[in-house]
């Protein structure tokens, strides 16, 4: 005969206290992971993933968050820069005065291509009219075309204007993307 005994229970709510304790040990390594997973690897060229220490990790991935805010900033204030250099003067309301002399001038200046080869990136804003001659898959197929990887593309609508922005990655690093030849076909897409 088997005798079965009852635990106590302070003794269950022991066990289940170090069952949740455990569950959440292990849901917390797995989010560390996760977050560690989503820094590139050339933030952290300097050390290697595997030695570094959890708090290292998370050190590391609050940086390259800083990092990214810092340049969100600076993208901003360039986007608006442009906008406002575009733009022309403004009344006190803020709003566009231009007179048709002014259009035709910024409008002969569009579209606007500015390409910053970042090493192991590169970013394309696009300023053009809203009567433009190319699509924005063009622009995508022709960052592809030269082997780099395009991680985002968006788009917002000033008045008559479009600002396109579009990151890509090199798909090769060692064979790397020749950013005069993206220049080139670019310039070709939109003229």
């Amino acid at each position: 005969m088997v005798k079965i005994m009852k635990k106590s229970p302070s003794e269950t709510a022991k066990l289940d206290r170090k069952t949740i304790e455990r569950n959440r040990r292990i849901h917390m390594k797995d989010l560390c992971f996760k977050l560690a997973s989503l820094v590139p690897h050339h933030h952290s060229k300097h050390y290697s993933k595997e030695m570094l220490t959890q708090q290292d990790q998370i050190d590391l991935a609050a940086s390259y968050i800083s990092q990214l805010r810092e340049r969100i900033e600076k993208l901003k204030a360039k986007k608006e820069q442009a906008t406002k250099s575009l733009n022309g003067s403004t009344d006190m309301s803020g709003s566009e005065v231009l007179d048709d002399h002014q259009r035709m001038r910024i409008g002969a200046r569009l579209p606007v291509i500015e390409l910053k080869d970042l090493g192991c990136s590169i970013e394309v804003i696009l300023i053009s009219g809203l009567q433009k001659s190319f699509m924005l898959y063009e622009v995508i197929s022709v960052l592809e075309e030269e082997g780099a990887e395009v991680v985002s593309a968006s788009f917002s609508t000033v008045d008559d204007k479009v600002f396109y922005t579009l990151h890509a990655q090199v798909k090769l690093s060692r064979v790397g993307v020749e950013t005069s030849r993206v220049w080139e076909r670019l310039q070709d897409l939109v003229y």
